[in-house]
């Protein structure tokens, strides 16, 4: 009897060790990481892009109690020599925000091979980084879906900020849901400029603003970075509406703000830092739409509002037919032609 009980227990310890063993490994397969991120050089408090990302930093920091290395450039040169020193300092994986950091990427990850890097928007092919680029035509296409069913005049507008494909892929998102909801919908369009200073000039995007309510436009839909701010106010000045983009801008003119086109880039910077700690981060490309819960459309108590149950029920609706293949959303992309 006594022996059996010994025997008993002896198994019992040997289990005890075996599952302490077992918790104890599961506790290591974690990486050490040193996350750190550049920010465009709009700052990372820009209220818009920037600002998004710099969420998904501070969750991951609250999330996990490790400190996230920052840097903001104020220029060009300033950025690939962030992206350089950071590595040389033991950082990875290095967030680096926005398509123009693209060059700065790539001779940063060949100069340091080892380190990981995460793109956000733009695609560089080398071995150790990964491309993070987001399906922004089907978030575009809800809040022009949105925009056509709050219209009063068969008129709505679109500001974009510099003139490139990856803003007209949004400009093309928006026309799409528009005329999908009102295929008689006019759409008003203008780019703030050709240079990067197009993403911060408010004035500009004021004057733009007015000039195209002042053609019948009532609500604008603005994809331009800072310069949406002078959107945004020109629209509340006017009594008309306006659309924010990137993060969740409805509290920057309760009332004015019809919705914001929300780009989760918070999600990929938090991503990447998580899988790499998870010992799951792989390079290559991640398309983010809205089954991948990339985009979507925001509806809080800034808003709520001014969105009433049958748009809120028709947006989800399309939304739904968008992740289950049933509408597919033109990319412009893909043919720099806005057809469909």
């Amino acid at each position: 009897m006594k022996n059996a009980l010994l025997n008993r227990l002896i198994k019992q310890s040997i289990l005890a060790v075996g599952v302490g063993t077992v918790s104890l490994f599961a506790v290591t397969v974690q990486a050490e990481i040193n996350p750190a991120v550049v920010y465009d050089k709009a700052g990372k408090f820009d209220k818009s892009f920037n600002e998004m990302v710099f969420g998904g930093v501070k969750r991951f920091m609250a999330d996990t109690g490790m400190t996230v290395r920052e840097f903001e450039p104020t220029n060009e040169a300033q950025v690939e020599q962030g992206l350089k020193k950071l590595a040389q300092r033991g950082s990875s994986p290095i967030v680096a925000v926005g398509f123009a950091q693209a060059n700065a990427v790539s001779a940063a990850a060949q100069a340091y091979p080892n380190v990981k890097f995460t793109l956000i928007d733009m695609v560089v092919p080398e071995p150790n980084v990964q491309n993070v680029v987001f399906k922004e035509h089907e978030g575009s296409f809800l809040v022009g879906v949105l925009a056509a069913m709050k219209s009063n005049t068969n008129k709505v507008g679109f500001i974009g900020g510099m003139d490139i494909p990856l803003i007209s892929k949004f400009a093309c998102g928006y026309e799409q849901g528009a005329k999908y909801q009102n295929s008689d919908i006019e759409i008003l369009q203008n780019m703030t400029g050709s240079t990067p200073s197009a993403w911060n000039n408010p004035s500009k995007g004021g004057e733009l603003a007015r000039s195209q309510f002042e053609a019948g436009a009532d609500v604008i839909f603005a994809a331009a970075g800072g310069t949406g701010i002078g959107v945004y106010q020109v629209a509340a000045d006017m009594g008309k509406y306006a659309i924010g983009v990137d993060s969740n801008q409805n509290h920057l003119q309760p009332g004015t703000m019809l919705t914001s086109m929300l780009k989760r880039v918070d999600n990929a910077a938090y991503n990447s830092y998580k899988a790499a700690m998870d010992n799951v981060w792989v390079p290559g490309i991640q398309a983010m739409g809205l089954k991948e819960g990339g985009v979507d459309w925001a509806l809080d108590e800034h808003n709520g509002a001014l969105i009433t149950n049958k748009m809120e029920a028709r947006a989800n609706a399309v939304k739904a037919k968008i992740i289950a293949g049933e509408i597919v959303v033109h990319d412009y992309m893909t043919d720099n032609a806005c057809t469909y």
